[in-house]
């Protein structure tokens, strides 16, 4: 099926035996209502996002309709993107063995709102890393501007049609692309050194990173990936959540989340060695709470007002995340 004027697309039709809306499972890899490489059409519940694939770039629109998904690529990545859609809205990942405690009653409620919410896997480590890396230490807005401002600059036009809002899409860059960004490229975007070293040193290891797609032992895929320098627990399990889709990924040493969590449990703010003991009865599952809680929108108070981290300061690097 082709459209004038742009590359000819490839559909298929997946029916998971499931309600699945692709925005509720994937819409935490959006950076942002501005990130060129996602697109979300609330009108149609459309998806419509740019990646890179081992075959090349690609753009893929994803429409749910009753009982079936309308899968639709454009680009040399298609065939590659259209086999992982069933994976990248999360039929690998399965609910057996959760079962929220009676005393948590709004993750008890949070379930039962959201029965058809999974984890994703993009199978796309480096670009994960990538993304993982320029948010460390900083807000969600700072992070997005850059992740916006460096894909416009040195990003790939995403092949196929533009979205309804006609925004351009991009691809984002491939490994030995963001190698060459220049320093000063990356400091007008608000990355410091530290995190640029990040994505650099990714880049040089990107295809030992996208082996760790092979392996199913969360543990080793956590050491391989902290094994990078400046990668930390937090890094790591923002990549495992994306990339390998896994369920245990808890984002430990992020500014807010264990104090989140606990806050919507018990009702009182925890550290994260906290935190960590109260979520143990859900091992193998502690991301799918974090995840349920954050669609709840329910969070620790917040006392004053809401200011930048730090990212330039010694203090504010110098612990990997």
């Amino acid at each position: 099926m082709g459209q004038t004027g742009v590359v000819s697309s490839v559909v298929r039709v997946w029916r998971p035996g499931r309600v699945v809306d692709p925005h509720s499972v994937i819409g935490g890899l959006r950076k942002g209502p501005g990130d060129p490489a996602y697109v979300f059409d609330a009108g149609r519940r459309t998806v419509w996002r740019a990646t890179r694939t081992p075959d090349g770039a690609v753009l893929l629109r994803l429409t749910p309709y009753a009982g079936f998904v309308e899968a639709e690529a454009w680009g040399p990545g298609a065939e590659w993107a259209l086999d992982g859609v069933p994976e990248l809205l999360g039929e690998r990942d399965s609910w057996d063995g959760f079962e929220p405690l009676p005393e948590h009653r709004v993750l008890v409620d949070a379930a039962r709102r959201f029965p058809d919410v999974r984890v994703p896997r993009t199978r796309a480590v480096f670009e994960a890393m990538a993304a993982a890396g320029i948010e460390q230490v900083v807000t969600g807005k700072e992070a997005f501007r850059a992740w916006r401002l460096l894909l416009r600059e040195y990003g790939e036009p995403a092949p196929g049609p533009t979205p309804p809002d006609g925004r351009q899409m991009m691809v984002p860059p491939a490994p030995e692309e963001w190698r060459q960004i220049p320093s000063w490229q990356w400091l007008r975007a608000g990355v410091e050194g530290r995190r640029s070293r990040v994505v650099i040193t990714a880049a040089t290891r990107a295809k030992a990173l996208e082996r760790t797609l092979e392996l199913s032992d969360s543990d080793e895929i956590e050491r391989r990936l902290r094994s990078l320098p400046g990668v930390g627990v937090w890094t790591a399990a923002e990549v495992r959540q994306r990339a390998h889709g896994d369920a245990d990924a808890f984002s430990f040493a992020d500014y807010h989340v264990s104090r989140n969590v606990s806050y919507a449990l018990i009702g009182e703010e925890l550290d994260d060695d906290g935190c960590a003991e109260l979520i143990e009865p859900y091992r193998g599952h502690r991301f799918r709470v974090q995840r349920l809680l954050e669609l709840t929108g329910i969070g620790h108070p917040r006392y004053g007002p809401r200011k930048s981290l730090p990212t330039h300061t010694p203090g504010a690097t110098h612990r990997l995340r």
